[in-house]
């Protein structure tokens, strides 16, 4: 079963490898690439902060029971 955890840091490892594989290219980048390295990192971003939501959700149930 993937928890949404799980399939947050998938995406996350894809977005890095389609980063590391652009920023590794012998020819230089074009705007298109540019453009879409900046949505990447934006994505990243937004993923960890849901990351962290997910994780301190968890922690202060642990700490304080299940919250609804």
């Amino acid at each position: 079963m993937t928890t949404p955890a799980n399939a947050i840091r998938e995406e996350v490892w894809e977005l890095i490898n389609a980063q590391i594989k652009t920023f590794g290219q012998a020819s230089r980048l074009m705007p298109s690439d540019l453009s879409e390295c900046s949505y990447r990192t934006q994505r990243i971003r937004q993923l960890g902060q849901e990351l962290d939501q997910i994780g301190t959700k968890a922690i202060l149930e642990r700490r304080f029971g299940r919250a609804s």
